[in-house]
């Protein structure tokens, strides 16, 4: 099979059940016979391994002497080994496929079906993308409870051109499929984000603080209107904003800070913010909800830097006037610039999440824009949607599988 000229490639498969050793005995049959191993992948499902070698075979080797060796070797270890001569075309399309862009679909909700796959598989094929890795990274993808997570990855390899076309694809499908598909580029960055920043209302906390308040002076049907308009971008938001405090003239500050204990932070907040300390990721608030909220919040889970709106309080009343500046959209988007400059992080290392229109610039900016449980704007404007899951999904995307946390007792 090897030739004076031009040693030959062969492609050698091996699968059966696994069991430790498996990998270094087999391997250790190749450096008898002095063979390159090219490429080599393995993975195990169901206590079931798949184990693949691309070997370039030198001139001297006797290749129908190491093939009975192999073959050997594998039954012995319960194995079966198959082989594949890899002609020298078939050689130069794969070294050619290791310049494509590599991406990362992760797919997640509280279960993950056949039928979701299969879909999401057609579609990648039907843009020309290969599937190289699949890998689960939470616990069962069919749990048994009803609040807990699924998720698989895929890695991909393609053509990036086609990259825009499939990000709209998958938004489409994830809604069609009610399930969460995030879409990104395998890079350095990825797996070394170094800054988190977050929204608060309806973001770390399960509600909006200043309807809460406007419920207090008697006129939330008419701030939740002009808060819902903001937040879809509607309606500007320094002006709207003016005008739903300017409502909350005369509540108490001790009803103001009795909203302290009466709403809830998002589900799976406090496993995100504190496996993200426990990473060494710095982590932010910036809000245009209340200082008086987020200062709470900052204490609870250890946030590093807050910055929101003051409400001015006065004799023991809201005045309803805020203490400028604003945070908006815009200033939203140069705190986060101004942290990580002063942090020396990088902005494709920040990750901002949030769900509102005012967000949308503060998403645009870091490296990974998160809408979380966002309006239709707020999605068709970040990298990424999240809307199944709680916040410490966020952490799949990260490609931080569940048992690396159990191990840690997170």
């Amino acid at each position: 099979m090897a030739s004076a000229s031009l040693p030959a490639t062969v492609l050698v498969h091996f699968s059966g059940p696994d069991k430790p050793g498996l990998t270094a005995a087999l391997t250790g049959v190749l450096v008898e016979q002095s063979v390159r191993i090219l490429d080599i992948g393995q993975s195990v499902v169901h206590e079931n391994v798949s184990l693949g070698l691309l070997l370039e075979l030198p001139a001297v080797c006797d290749f129908p002497t190491l093939r009975s060796v192999l073959h050997h070797r594998a039954h012995e270890l319960g194995l079966l080994a198959r082989f594949k001569s890899v002609p020298g075309d078939a050689l130069q399309h794969w070294v050619h496929g290791l310049d494509h862009q590599h991406f990362i679909v992760t797919v997640l909700g509280r279960f993950i079906t056949a039928e979701q796959l299969a879909r999401i598989s057609n579609l990648i094929a039907n843009h020309g993308m290969n599937i190289e890795r699949i890998e689960r990274l939470s616990g069962q993808l069919s749990p048994v409870e009803s609040s807990a997570n699924a998720c698989v990855e895929l890695l991909l390899s393609g053509d990036s051109a086609r990259e825009a076309a499939m990000r709209t694809k998958f938004l489409a499908a994830a809604q069609n499929l009610s399930i969460d598909i995030a879409f990104q580029r395998e890079s350095i960055f990825r797996r070394n984000r170094r800054l988190f920043a977050f929204d608060m209302d309806s973001t770390l906390i399960q509600g909006e603080v200043i309807d809460e308040l406007a419920a207090m002076a008697g006129v939330r049907e008419h701030v939740a209107a002009i808060t819902q308009a903001a937040m879809r971008g509607e309606l500007d938001f320094d002006e709207s904003f003016t005008r739903r405090v300017a409502l909350l003239k005369g509540v108490s500050a001790e009803r103001v800070h009795g909203l302290l204990d009466s709403i809830p932070l998002a589900d799976g907040a406090e496993r995100l913010i504190r496996t993200l300390k426990l990473l060494g990721y710095k982590t932010a608030i910036l809000s245009g909800g209340f200082t008086f909220f987020a200062r709470a919040l900052q204490q609870r889970l250890g946030i590093d830097f807050v910055h929101s709106n003051e409400l001015e309080i006065a004799d023991g009343f809201v005045t309803g006037r805020v203490i400028p500046p604003i945070i908006n959209g815009a200033r939203k988007a140069a705190l986060l610039a101004e942290i990580a400059d002063r942090e020396g992080i990088s902005l494709e290392q920040v990750v901002a999440v949030g769900d509102g229109a005012n967000d949308i610039p503060m998403l645009n900016l870091a490296g990974m824009g998160i809408a979380y449980r966002a309006k239709p704007l707020v999605r068709q404007n970040a990298d990424q949607s999240i809307s199944c899951l709680g916040l410490d999904g966020l952490l799949y995307l990260l490609g931080v599988p569940d048992r690396d946390l159990q191990a840690l007792g997170v």
